[in-house]
């Protein structure tokens, strides 16, 4: 497999955690479940609402991918989609959110207030917390965590800047 063909394959394997990550600011207007997981632990920011959805966003985005997978669509597969339940979209996305509230718990931890960057965490606690929960149904390979720790920063950042833009986000980090 080129190195592209591994880049692309490993994004797009990840795309569950992906969505879930980002769907916390995206629902964030839903009068839904807007209370807070733990105030003391996480902060007023990490809401049952954005866990429900970003979890239900993982499995959908994985169920779709496993519609493409099993319609042909199959040179981006790290893994024949038809062989695997829609857990493991649901772990990766409630993975990538579990991730982000450990750190949001450390961040309290360390002082450091919401909303303030912490840079690299901020931009890797999501992918620590779906590779961790994909475990129990599926190890990528090495390669493939190797491009999601070098990649996934810089998505961060730059969908975080559009987020910045469209004025879903206060700060552009």
């Amino acid at each position: 497999m080129s190195t592209g063909s591994v880049i692309l394959s490993s994004l797009y394997f990840f795309l569950p955690a992906y969505i879930a990550n980002m769907m916390p600011v995206l629902v964030m207007k839903i009068p839904f479940l807007g209370k807070p997981v733990s105030s003391r632990l996480f902060g007023k920011n990490k809401t049952w609402r954005g866990l429900f959805f970003g979890t239900v966003a993982g499995g959908l985005i994985f169920w779709l991918q496993k519609i493409v997978y099993t319609s042909g669509f199959t040179s981006w597969g790290i893994i024949d989609y038809a062989d695997y339940s829609l857990l493991l979209g649901f772990l990766l996305g409630f993975g990538a959110l579990a991730g982000d509230m450990a750190k949001s718990y450390y961040k309290r931890k360390a002082g450091i207030k919401e909303g303030e960057p912490w840079i690299p965490f901020d931009q890797l606690d999501f992918v620590f917390g779906g590779i961790i929960m994909s475990f129990f149904v599926y190890v990528p390979r090495a390669e493939v965590v190797l491009v999601l720790l070098l990649a996934s920063p810089l998505l961060h950042i730059i969908f975080n800047y559009i987020g910045y833009l469209l004025g879903l986000r206060k700060r552009m980090i």
